[in-house]
């Protein structure tokens, strides 16, 4: 079932809104990181101030500039690392257009679906953003501690969390939040399964911003088999 939803989900990444999804994620993300990048680098030099006194040594006028000049590598290796969480958690306020066009193209008896309010979307996505991003941590700090184990940790941690995003939004659209709780719990192991198997392309540069997209096709296909 897991494979059979991925490859439909695989089959339809030519549709118009997939394309249209992809393209919003990755705008919003680069600006966003953009604009963090920005206000790291101004916000050092501004802190620090035109000049800094140092003992023995006297006043020193260009501090600012390097420290500025400093922070630019850091938010670049920052902005690689925070790509892909950023891209996919801003892709998942529009992933109600994927599962919606998976539903028209292969369940179209169903008719549109419950929309989800604005305030719930960025909420979810706040929420799923944080802890992705400290779930990674945490599972690169584990993965010093239990270097052997480092890839399954990250495909577990990651597998786990993309399924139950994935999962989630696209049931809460027909049977709402609490049932759609309710049915990831119920089939956790199945749901986390097709999770591991979107956070394997995580490590593949370029295809990891795929993945949000990919994702929520799958597991709207997948809601509709378990479901029923």
């Amino acid at each position: 079932m897991i494979l059979n939803a991925f490859f439909l989900a695989l089959g339809q990444m030519g549709d118009r809104r997939f394309r249209s999804v992809l393209l919003k994620g990755i705008g919003f993300a680069l600006a966003l990181l953009f604009a963090f990048s920005a206000v790291l680098v101004i916000g050092v030099g501004w802190l620090v101030g035109d000049s800094v006194t140092l003992p023995w040594i006297g006043q020193i006028g260009w501090i600012d500039t390097v420290l500025s000049w400093a922070m630019v590598p850091l938010t670049v290796v920052l902005s690689v690392f925070l790509m892909v969480p950023v891209a996919s958690a801003i892709t998942s306020i529009f992933l109600e257009d994927v599962a919606q066009a998976v539903e028209d193209r292969h369940y179209p008896a169903l008719g549109p679906a419950a929309p989800v309010s604005l305030s719930d979307g960025l909420r979810d996505t706040a929420s799923f953003l944080g802890i992705l991003i400290a779930a990674n941590i945490v599972a690169l700090l584990l993965s010093f501690v239990l270097a052997p184990l480092a890839p399954f940790i990250f495909y577990g941690v990651n597998g786990l969390l993309l399924g139950r995003e994935y999962f989630t939004l696209a049931a809460m659209r027909r049977v709402g939040r609490v049932q759609a709780k309710a049915l990831w719990r119920r089939h956790l192991v199945t749901v986390t399964a097709a999770g591991v198997l979107m956070a394997i392309p995580l490590t593949v540069p370029l295809l990891n911003l795929v993945i949000p997209v990919l994702g929520a096709a799958t597991f709207t296909h997948m809601f509709h088999r378990l479901s029923a």
